[in-house]
C-alpha cells in the first residue's frame, strides 16, 4: 500500500538518525535533534567536568540493625538509608525472601535483584477489564502509590507524580502478564523480579484521538513514576512491554485512518519514553475480530494492515482474540484473561522470533484461491470453518480447504465455480466468521488447564487474479 500524505508527514517530522543494538541513540522530532547517552558515558562526563557548585556525591549509607515492620513474620532487619530491609515469611507464593519498607510508610515490597520492570498498557474501556482479587505474588506486582491500583485514571484526571509503590487489588492484563512470568520463574528456580503494572485508558472515539488524549499523557507520567521509584530504591527501571488494546472502541472511517492513528499512538509513547531515558518499547497487541455483524470492519482491516505495516516500531501480536472464550456480556472470561496474559508473556519472552501466522495474499487461479501466509512454521487446519467469500456476485461456494502440498505456509480453497465481483474478498475469522482454526505447530500448557496454540490473525483479503487467471 502506498504511503499517504499523513504517512509522509509523520516520517518527515519524527525519526531515527542513529540506532544502536539496545535502542535509539539520536532521534529527531519537531524540536530538533535529541541525543541519549548511556549511564557509563554520563558518569564519565561527571568525573571529568569541573565542580560547578553541585552537592558532592552521596556517601555510602550506613546499615544498622533494627526491628522488622510491626505485625510481620520477619527477621534479620536492618536500616539501610530510608529503607528497612528484612527477611520474612509473608503472604504470597514467593516463599521466604527479602523485603523492604520505606521508613516514612507505605506498602512492603519485594527486595529484588536487577531493574524494576514496568508493564504498561493503553486503550479504551475494554483495556481496564480485570480479574478480581490481588496477586499471587503481592509484593512483586505493584502499582504507583496513588490508591488507584493497576487500573489507571480512565482519562478523567491527570496522574500524580510519585516515587512510591503500593499493592494492587485487581489483576489487569498487565498484572496477569507479570504473574505469569513470576510463576515461570518460581517453577524454574529463577530470580523473581519486581514489576510495576499500570494500564491507562480514556474515552477516545478514534485511534487518532487516543494519540493526543489523556491516556498517553498519564502513561508517560507513570513511566516517570516507575523511574523515580526505582531510583529511590537505588535501582534502574526498564519498560518490559506496552500493551495496546484499542480496536473495538474505534470509529475510524477507514482502515488507513485506524492504522495511521495507532502509528501516532506508538510514536507518541516511544518518543515520550525515549525522552525519559527508556529504550524503544515493545508493543504487544491482540488482533480483535469482534462479534459477527457488530465489529467495525474498517478497524478490523486496519489492524491487519498494522500487523505488517508498522514502520520501525517494535510491534508483535500475541494472539488473535477469537481463540479466547467470552462470557454472557461478550467480555473475555476470567480463564480467558489468564490465557491472554500467558500468550502475551510468551510473545514478550520470544519477541525476536514470535509471529502469529498472518495471511497476506489471496490469488484466484481458476476455481482455486491460493492464500499465502507467513508463519514461524508449517500450518495446520484443525477445521475448515472460518473462511468465507464476501462481495461475491455469482454465488460461488467453497467446497474444500487444505494446506498446499508445495508450500506448508499456503492454503488452497477449492470452489464450485470461479467467483466474480468488483470487491471480491476472502474473510478469515472476521466479516461474519466468529472463529478460525488455522495455526502453526507451537503449543504450551496454560495454568487454566487448556492447551494454548498460536492461531492465525484475522484477515479480510482482496482476491486478485493469480498466475493462471
Amino acid at each position: 500500500m502506498a504511503d499517504t500524505p499523513e504517512d509522509e508527514e509523520l516520517t518527515a517530522t519524527h525519526g531515527v538518525v542513529l540506532r544502536a543494538k539496545n535502542g535509539d541513540v539520536i532521534r529527531y522530532d519537531p524540536s530538533g535533534l535529541v541525543m541519549r547517552l548511556s549511564d557509563r558515558v554520563v558518569e564519565d562526563l561527571a568525573l571529568r567536568l569541573p565542580d560547578r557548585g553541585h552537592a558532592p556525591p552521596a556517601q555510602a549509607q550506613t546499615i544498622e540493625a533494627t526491628d522488622p515492620p510491626e505485625g510481620v513474620d520477619g527477621w534479620n532487619a536492618r536500616r539501610d538509608g530510608d529503607w528497612i530491609r528484612f527477611t520474612g515469611r509473608l503472604k504470597g507464593a514467593q516463599g521466604i525472601r527479602d523485603f523492604r519498607k520505606h521508613v516514612e510508610g507505605g506498602d512492603i515490597i519485594a527486595d529484588t535483584n536487577g531493574p524494576v520492570l514496568g508493564i504498561l498498557g493503553i486503550g479504551g474501556a475494554r483495556a481496564a477489564l480485570a480479574n478480581a482479587g490481588g496477586a499471587a505474588f503481592p509484593h512483586h506486582i505493584v502499582a504507583p502509590a496513588d490508591d488507584i491500583g493497576a487500573v489507571g485514571h480512565a482519562g478523567v484526571e491527570t496522574a500524580a507524580k510519585l516515587d512510591r509503590f503500593e499493592h494492587i487489588r485487581e489483576m489487569t492484563h498487565e498484572a496477569l502478564v507479570a504473574q505469569t512470568v513470576l510463576s515461570w520463574r518460581m517453577e524454574d528456580y529463577g530470580p523473581l523480579p519486581l514489576f510495576m503494572a499500570r494500564v491507562e485508558t480514556d474515552s477516545s472515539a478514534t485511534a487518532a484521538e487516543l494519540a493526543d488524549g489523556k491516556a498517553v499523557e498519564n502513561l508517560l507520567i507513570n513511566a516517570a513514576n516507575l523511574k523515580d521509584a526505582a531510583a529511590l530504591m537505588g535501582k534502574k527501571a526498564k519498560i518490559l512491554s506496552v500493551s495496546l488494546d484499542f480496536a473495538l472502541e474505534d470509529h475510524s472511517k477507514t482502515a488507513t485512518e485506524y492504522r495511521d492513528g495507532m502509528l501516532n499512538v506508538m510514536e507518541a509513547i516511544s518518543s515520550g519514553l525515549w525522552k525519559l531515558g527508556f529504550d524503544r518499547p515493545l508493543f504487544v497487541s491482540r488482533l480483535e475480530s469482534g462479534l459477527p455483524d457488530v465489529a467495525p470492519q474498517p478497524t478490523l482491516d486496519g489492524q491487519w494492515e498494522l500487523s505488517w505495516n508498522h514502520g520501525d516500531h517494535r510491534l508483535i501480536h500475541s494472539a488473535p482474540a477469537y481463540m479466547f472464550d467470552l462470557d454472557a456480556y461478550d467480555r473475555p472470561t476470567e480463564a480467558a484473561r489468564i490465557q491472554q496474559a500467558e500468550m502475551s508473556a510468551h510473545a514478550i519472552s520470544q519477541a525476536d522470533t514470535w509471529k502469529c501466522p498472518t495471511l497476506h495474499l489471496a490469488e484466484l487461479e481458476g476455481k482455486t484461491i491460493r492464500v499465502t501466509a507467513r508463519a514461524a512454521g508449517p500450518l495446520t487446519l484443525d477445521s475448515t470453518d472460518g473462511f468465507a467469500l464476501t462481495g461475491c456476485e455469482n454465488g460461488a461456494q467453497i467446497k474444500s480447504i487444505a494446506i498446499a502440498d508445495d508450500d506448508p505456509q499456503a492454503v488452497l480453497l477449492t470452489l464450485d465455480k470461479s467467483p466474480t465481483g468488483p470487491d471480491l474478498r476472502l474473510a478469515y475469522a472476521c466479516a461474519g466468521q466468529p472463529r478460525g482454526h488455522l495455526r502453526d505447530d507451537w503449543a504450551e500448557q496454560s495454568a487454566t488447564g487448556a492447551t494454548l496454540r498460536r492461531y492465525a490473525l484475522p484477515a479480510h483479503l482482496p482476491v486478485t487474479g493469480g498466475r493462471n487467471a
